[in-house]
């Protein structure tokens, strides 16, 4: 895995009644980090809007491995698996220190923003998602 992404603190509400990090909020990590991961080498979500492009998540999965709790900072790392004409698939690391919380893998689809189909990602967007963070 690379170098963290984005690093994030436990909130309150992010934990259910045993204490613990509800699973949907890895969810919404993965996206965070995601969009952060974009940032990193296009720039800010708009640069894919420009070029008349945006992502849709076709399918995603969360493994989990250890608890997360209130106000511990966990630190996610975001690698590209995978980069078709089409689709990216990037896996997500999420740990506590040296501790392997949980692990997400999300596949988005490049889609056209007028008529939200499924479309090849412009050839400046694929280079700058291929290169080495």
């Amino acid at each position: 895995m690379s170098e963290p992404v984005v690093r994030v603190r436990v909130r309150y509400y992010e934990v259910d009644m045993q204490g613990i990090v509800f699973n949907s909020h890895y969810y919404a990590w993965m996206d965070l980090s995601h969009t952060e991961w974009i940032r990193e080498r296009l720039g800010p979500l708009t640069e894919l809007y420009r070029r008349g492009v945006d992502v849709m998540v076709a399918e995603s999965s969360c493994r989990f491995r250890a608890s997360a709790r209130f106000d511990e900072e966990i630190d996610i790392a975001v690698d590209l698996e995978s980069l078709t004409t089409t689709s990216m698939t990037t896996l997500h690391s999420f740990s506590r220190g040296e501790t392997v919380l949980a692990e997400g893998r999300i596949r988005h689809v490049c889609v056209d923003r007028e008529s939200w189909t499924k479309t090849p990602w412009p050839d400046d967007v694929r280079e700058a998602f291929s290169a080495p963070a």
